[in-house]
């Protein structure tokens, strides 16, 4: 798809239904794992068929998929497994895929031409040298870690000519991403073969003092939102690939909005005409859909402090059941609905031609276009227009 956007949303999701409803609810692209090589290996995760309808719904309505094969592999599996992993999707028509490991990146960009490669968040990318170094071998994006700044990446992004994924919603890490053998030592899993089992989130003991003190609140930049996107961000990333349909709707609906918003008055907020202000209804309901006693905004404006942290075990936090209900009757119960032109030519002595148009937000989309029958002249009752725009309006509730 020929599409261009002044920023994308990127949701995450673990199977087919939070795939829908990430796009009904507003996502320009989605990003999920198949049953081999991603880094939620614990994920329901998608198989091949599954993964080529996913595809193919994106692609009806505007939206792009990303397959994560961003665990690190071993020689075999590239050899043996990876080729026949991908090719299906590959022609299919995936977007792109997310990657850690060199060796994967060098065989996909041998055997996979034109298939885009975004370097995962695991690579460590903090700098522009790096980010460099990525577009000059052929990556056509780079995921910043979470650590990373607002001025570390808009020095990459004032200098390398490359798009730009961070996190701007969802679990962070404890330690650098990409680097962390906790759980690899304490209990077998290694985080970078996608088997994490969280360790960080367990209590700890320190000078008789037992609690969580490893365990980082979620991040939430929903405030923030402009000085990410004018930090030179282009895809702004949800993470959750373990989290319900619900979360998924909830968050990206949410962030939809304000995106939209900010986007459209641009110009006047930047300028301080307008203010830029979060609801504080929108902002109780992206702590209703989850949080570790409350949220922080990452690492893009402070380093290493104290209200990162969730010291204490989360509170229970009742559901939000009205919000939830909302959310699987809007997003998750139906499929996201396109609007139609049918265009019907009716002559004597002439096939009736019919085209049927999805109006889209970025082009129309020729859905199907035919001849069929040439009419005969009415004997009765004549044929008027009102008659065949009620026909054509039967069609089925889909």
């Amino acid at each position: 798809m020929n599409i261009t956007r002044k920023v994308e949303l990127l949701a995450p999701a673990g199977d087919l239904e939070c795939i829908k409803a990430a796009i009904n609810a507003g996502a320009d692209a989605v990003y999920t794992g198949g049953d081999k090589f991603g880094a939620r290996a614990f994920a329901n995760n998608l198989n091949k068929d599954e993964l080529i309808e996913a595809i193919n719904y994106a692609h009806i309505h505007e939206a792009f998929i990303y397959l994560t094969v961003n665990t690190l592999l071993k020689d075999d599996e590239i050899k043996k497994d990876l080729y026949d992993y991908i090719l299906p999707l590959y022609e299919a028509g995936l977007d792109a895929v997310i990657v850690q490991d060199m060796g994967v990146f060098k065989f996909i960009k041998d055997n996979f031409k034109n298939l885009d490669i975004h370097i995962s968040t695991q690579s460590t990318i903090n700098g522009k040298r790096t980010a460099k170094k990525y577009k000059e071998l052929g990556a056509s994006r780079v995921v910043t870690p979470r650590e990373l700044s607002l001025e570390g990446i808009k020095d990459i992004s004032e200098n390398v000519d490359i798009e730009i994924e961070s996190f701007i919603h969802g679990a962070l890490c404890y330690c650098y991403s990409g680097m962390c053998l906790l759980s690899s030592v304490i209990g077998g899993r290694s985080g970078n073969r996608g088997r994490c089992a969280q360790p960080c989130r367990k209590d700890y003991v320190f000078e008789e003092h037992k609690s969580t003190l490893l365990s980082t609140k979620d991040m939430c930049t929903i405030k923030i939102l402009p000085e990410i996107i004018n930090s030179g961000v282009y895809s702004l990333k949800i993470e959750g690939r373990m989290k319900k349909p619900t979360y998924v709707a909830g968050v990206v609906s949410i962030y939809r909005k304000y995106i939209d918003y900010y986007l459209s008055n641009k110009d006047s907020i930047d300028s301080g005409k307008m203010k830029y202000e979060v609801k504080d209804d929108d902002y109780n309901n992206l702590l209703d859909l989850f949080n570790r006693n409350g949220f922080n905004e990452s690492y893009y404006k402070i380093h290493c402090d104290k209200s990162m942290m969730s010291l204490t075990k989360p509170k229970f936090r009742a559901e939000n059941k009205s919000l939830t209900d909302y959310l699987n009757k809007s997003f998750i119960e139906n499929n996201k609905r396109e609007d139609l032109i049918i265009d019907v030519v009716i002559k004597k002595d002439t096939p009736i031609k019919v085209k049927v148009t999805a109006l889209r937000k970025y082009e129309e989309y020729i859905i199907t276009e035919f001849e069929s029958i040439t009419p005969d002249l009415a004997i009765n009752r004549e044929l008027d227009a009102n008659e065949v725009e009620k026909q054509l309006s039967k069609l089925g509730n889909t």
